[in-house]
């Protein structure tokens, strides 16, 4: 049972592989996330839980506890809001729902914004599913890679800076609910959602939607993430102090795809521990 199992770190709840915006395939992200010494993971493929069971069976083998995960999309305004989701049910029908709407805006998405970038640069459809695995929802990571293969940027930081940069002539927008639903969606599947760098580049979210979303059920902050800035990183510290708030800390690894590596943050054991005692719509699978 999750109750009698005790956890020992490290712990790292913020992996991707190719089935969003990673480079290497779950089993390739378990295998780094063991080299790098962790004992406990989350794999939180954007919008979809489609890694789940490679990456169980190749966090098992290497002896890891394997903890399912999401990284749900939500946006407010202008500004793009991720929201862990651990142990969740993906079959819970509203979820399944919105992540269906959520992967198919991607794909329609990437498809203008490759129409876009063609009238200008030598482009093809072809060229960005070539960068795309099997099972993976196609989106702007792709597009890069495509770019790259291609020659016309160097590397993705320099194609999300300039061809692939929101405002720009070739941005287009991904559908995403507000982040009170995604919150919603998360807790009315079983799971325990935790706002992905929330103290980021950004800036804090308003004081009265992160109320609103405490109150909806968010679960915590991921204060361990290199993109986290003070003085917003104080704040939401002592705010998850006070209302006695899940703690979390990981290196949102991508592979090749950003210079992260996995444990460069991590989280306490007795953080994972709240988390599986609080799910109810999935477990840990254990080594």
């Amino acid at each position: 049972m999750p109750g009698t199992h005790r956890f020992e770190g490290p712990s790292d709840l913020h992996l991707h592989s190719a089935y969003s915006d990673g480079t290497q395939p779950p089993a390739e992200v378990m295998a780094s996330a063991h080299a790098h010494g962790l004992r406990t993971v989350a794999l939180t493929d954007h919008d979809t839980t489609s890694g789940w069971a490679e990456a169980a069976e190749a966090a098992a083998s290497l002896g890891m506890t394997f903890l399912p995960g999401m990284e749900l999309s939500a946006r407010h305004e202008w500004r793009s809001v991720h929201v862990l989701a651990y142990l969740l049910d993906p079959d819970a029908p509203a979820l399944r729902a919105e992540t269906t709407r959520i992967r198919s805006s991607r794909l329609d998405r990437a498809r203008l914004m490759a129409d876009r970038i063609a009238r200008d640069y030598d482009l093809l459809w072809d060229d960005i599913l070539a960068q795309t695995g099997d099972g993976a929802t196609v989106g702007r990571p792709h597009i890069a890679d495509a770019l790259v293969a291609r020659g016309l940027v160097r590397d993705r930081a320099e194609a999300f800076s300039g061809i692939l940069s929101p405002g720009g002539d070739y941005y287009v927008a991904l559908y995403a609910p507000d982040p009170v639903t995604a919150v919603e969606l998360v807790v009315g599947a079983g799971g325990v959602p935790v706002i992905a760098h929330p103290a980021g580049r950004a800036g804090l979210l308003p004081a009265k939607l992160l109320g609103r979303m405490l109150d909806a059920g968010l679960a915590g902050f991921e204060l361990g993430h290199r993109e986290n800035r003070e003085p917003g990183l104080s704040r939401l510290r002592e705010l998850a102090r006070t209302r006695n708030l899940i703690v979390t800390g990981s290196s949102d690894y991508h592979g090749l795809g950003k210079p992260n590596q996995p444990g460069e943050h991590t989280t306490d054991d007795a953080m994972v521990a709240r988390i599986v005692e609080r799910a109810t719509g999935n477990a840990p699978v254990y080594p």
